[in-house]
């Protein structure tokens, strides 16, 4: 499935959130990305971030070395790994923030290895 096949049917603030992250982890090097019937992966050797509808938002999910403890996460997921998850939710292009834009930027480079 394509980035415009996915986005065709959902609504515009979706796609302008995808736009915001997709820019920002384009700027950084390369990316894979992949929508799938749940979401939009971003990959580099393996999925560090991805994007998922809610009901009301947009849920930013991404891995970090570290767990971040800050008011704009919305939950944690460690791993068996060094890894931890970490969610954020997103309502508009505006919720892409420098905070959240830095957050991609370290999960892009944790993922590089």
């Amino acid at each position: 499935m394509s980035v415009d096949q996915y986005y065709a049917e959902r609504p515009d603030a979706e796609r302008a959130i995808f736009e915001a992250v997709r820019g920002h982890l384009a700027s950084l090097g390369p990316v894979i990305v992949e929508p799938v019937n749940v979401g939009v992966l971003f990959k580099r050797r393996r999925t560090f971030a991805e994007l998922r509808p809610m009901k009301r938002w947009l849920s930013l999910s991404f891995g970090l070395n570290r767990r971040v403890d800050h008011p704009r996460i919305a939950r944690t997921t460690r791993t068996n790994t060094a890894k931890t998850y970490h969610g954020v939710n997103l309502t508009g292009p505006g919720d892409v923030d420098q905070q959240v834009l830095d957050w991609l930027t370290e999960s892009y480079l944790d993922f590089s290895g």
